[in-house]
């Protein structure tokens, strides 16, 4: 069984109920699999929260597994940025905190926003358009 890290824009559609990201986290999870997130996430879908989206955001949120930010993950993350910043790509705090946390515990990472996340040994989810 593998664990699925969210990344914040998979979390928003689920939560909108847009793509068939829903419908593709309820199968993962009744298939006996483990949905994720980071503080990362969290911080990002509550920088754009709507009031009226509060209890279902935060429900949604509860049934998650959650990664917190430690000193390991901190100073893996900061290697990471840096050996992307030599190679003139500047990767976001929130999105090399993701990216290093799917590297570290080794799981496989849902992101429609594959541009941020090019590190090679990173396992990224197939996601398709529905």
């Amino acid at each position: 069984m593998a664990i699925y890290l969210l990344d914040t824009s998979v979390v928003i559609d689920a939560l909108n109920r847009k793509r068939g990201r829903w419908q593709l986290l309820r199968a993962l999870v009744e298939s006996g699999e483990t949905l994720a997130c980071t503080a990362m996430t969290v911080m990002e879908i509550y920088a754009g929260l709507r009031p009226q989206e509060s209890i279902t955001t935060q429900a949604f949120l509860d049934g998650l597994e959650h990664y917190t930010v430690d000193r390991e993950l901190g100073r893996y993350a900061g290697l990471l940025k840096n050996e992307w910043a030599k190679r003139g790509r500047t990767l976001s705090a929130p999105d090399v905190v993701i990216a290093a946390t799917a590297l570290l515990h080794k799981l496989v990472l849902m992101t429609d926003n594959r541009k941020d996340f090019r590190m090679p040994q990173l396992a990224l989810y197939p996601l398709s358009e529905f």
